[in-house]
């Protein structure tokens, strides 16, 4: 029976499988990182009080890059290239969500419309990250290889999501709120085409390091499908909602560091 248990157990259990979900996960933390250390170099003087908040989101980022290419040299692995089609962060850039890289290497302020559209673009991304990890944590929280780093990283990404929430509340009650609505809504249905077509690439490339049948490679790849048509119907919405967390000045501390959790 396909689940998705059963294809991550799957993919854990196979050196090049797993070598690739590792690789594609740090790669993608850390760009997610450098992103956010720029932002925060960037901040307008206006928004200074944020910096601190947008540091501690880069330096989870990093952290996360880091874990998982710990758990590759736990087992012996070395990290492989990305495929170009599997990189999400790039192929959202290439859609022009959220801020350009080529304004980001620059050294010009960032304006308050810059800093609505960054944090616009990380409430819809963290929703996905926040969402994958709960779905990791359901199914191997108490997993020996990769359980603690699995609840480290799924609590840092509620945490994200939280921030962007709270931030979110407070421009929109400076009267944002309509461009912080039109922006999340384009970056939703964004997101959600690059996320099919990722996930589309991954499970290709999964199947041909597993060897899986092609019935079960049109299964899957069917199910990506029904669920890109169900976001693109209604499921976008869920990612453009607003609502005060419970979890309150989320990014207010320093983050925890790495060696200080036993994930590997």
């Amino acid at each position: 029976m396909l689940s998705a248990q059963t294809l991550f157990q799957e993919i854990l259990d196979n050196d090049e499988s797993y070598r690739l979900f590792c690789s594609i996960a740090a790669s993608g933390e850390a760009q997610g990182g450098w992103e956010n250390a720029r932002i925060a170099a960037l901040v307008p003087e206006g928004r200074r009080e944020l910096a601190p908040r947008i540091v501690r989101h880069g330096a989870d980022e990093d952290k996360h890059g880091r874990i998982f290419n710990a758990l590759l040299k736990k087992r012996g692995l070395p990290p492989v290239e990305v495929p170009p089609e599997t990189d999400y962060t790039m192929l959202l850039e290439q859609q022009g969500i959220g801020l350009a890289h080529s304004r980001l290497r620059g050294e010009e302020r960032l304006t308050e419309r810059d800093i609505i559209t960054y944090l616009a673009h990380s409430r819809i991304t963290e929703q996905r990250a926040s969402e994958q990890m709960q779905l990791l944590r359901r199914y191997f929280a108490d997993h020996p290889d990769i359980g603690r780093a699995v609840k480290m990283i799924s609590n840092d990404e509620d945490n994200h999501l939280a921030y962007c929430h709270e931030e979110l509340l407070a421009l929109a009650r400076e009267g944002h709120g309509r461009t912080i609505q039109r922006i999340m809504r384009e970056c939703a249905l964004a997101e959600i085409r690059v996320y099919r077509d990722v996930s589309l690439a991954v499970m290709a490339d999964m199947g041909r390091i597993l060897g899986w049948s092609r019935p079960k490679a049109a299964v899957l790849a069917a199910g990506i499908h029904a669920v890109y048509a169900y976001e693109r119907l209604v499921g976008w919405r869920r990612m453009v909602t607003l609502e005060m967390p419970e979890r309150r000045n989320a990014l207010g501390s320093p983050a925890v560091p790495e060696h200080e959790y036993e994930y590997a």
